[in-house]
């Protein structure tokens, strides 16, 4: 997502009934300021991404079979980045 303005890369994950795949979300993380954090080998699908500055950490599980995240991860999302005053 580089060169898209804050504001859209923010709409594309506030929208309710938009469908986020699991690589946008990443996308959407790092655009502002996570970084993935490594869990070790046998983490699966468990993934964890703190905020540069703020320490701020974030845990999901990735998806699948499909790639596209689930409605109450994405709320969860949400509200973890407005806490933040992220969005």
């Amino acid at each position: 997502m580089p060169g898209e303005s804050k504001g859209k890369v923010n709409s594309k994950i506030i929208k309710p009934r938009c469908s986020t795949t699991f690589h946008e979300l990443e996308s959407i993380l790092f655009h502002l300021g996570y970084i993935e954090k490594t869990l070790g080998k046998t983490a699966g699908s468990r993934k964890a991404y703190v905020h540069e500055v703020s320490t701020h950490i974030i845990r999901i599980h990735k998806p699948h079979p499909q790639n596209e995240i689930k409605f109450y991860i994405k709320n969860y999302i949400i509200s973890e980045l407005k806490n933040q005053n992220l969005i």
